[in-house]
């Protein structure tokens, strides 16, 4: 009966090491990752719409990203949206194609990017502890309806611990390994 509880949680909990994952892998660590541009929605003709839906996304050079769009009528709204977010990048275009020049990051802005970091990884960890809590809940809620045992319940609370610590730890290597990237010149 808990291993239903229990399975599902972790089921839960791997989806935000995924959703923290892929957010990490938008931010920018000074190299051209087309995946940085993956958060900007440009508003099209009144309606919001992610810009990889919208052209090609290329990095033909390890400091520069060209975005080429089907329609070269959006490439202001395009623009705008960029110089809107908080990527810190200048779109510049030659009527057909966007280019957006990666700067080196600065000593500032790679700090900057470490607290993003380490919020992000400390928001994951409360969404998995609070899943934890819940699951706990549950197994609590199957013992008082004599579904479980006691003995029961303490191994899947000892159950949902370990995993709870298991993707804690996922989260903080994801986080490390983006710092380091972030810091390394």
């Amino acid at each position: 009966m808990y291993r239903a509880v229990i399975s599902a949680t972790k089921d839960k909990m791997n989806k935000t090491v995924e959703f923290f994952k892929k957010d990490m892998q938008s931010l920018r660590a000074g190299r051209a990752n087309p995946q940085i541009l993956d958060r900007i929605t440009v508003d099209y003709y009144g309606t919001a719409t992610p810009l990889k839906q919208m052209g090609n996304i290329m990095s033909p050079e390890p400091r520069l990203l060209t975005i080429a769009l089907w329609d070269t009528k959006a490439i202001p709204m395009v623009e705008k949206a960029i110089l809107k977010s908080d990527l810190g990048l200048n779109p510049s275009n030659d009527g057909r194609l966007i280019r957006l020049v990666v700067p080196e990051l600065n000593e500032e802005r790679r700090k900057e990017l470490t607290k993003i970091v380490r919020k992000g990884a400390e928001e994951a960890k409360v969404a998995v502890r609070g899943m934890r809590r819940d699951a706990i809940e549950q197994i609590k809620k199957l013992k008082k309806d004599s579904s479980i045992t006691e003995d029961d319940q303490r191994k899947a609370e000892d159950e949902m611990q370990k995993a709870t610590d298991a993707i804690i730890k996922d989260i903080d290597k994801i986080a490390a390994d983006k710092e380091k990237e972030i810091m390394e010149i």
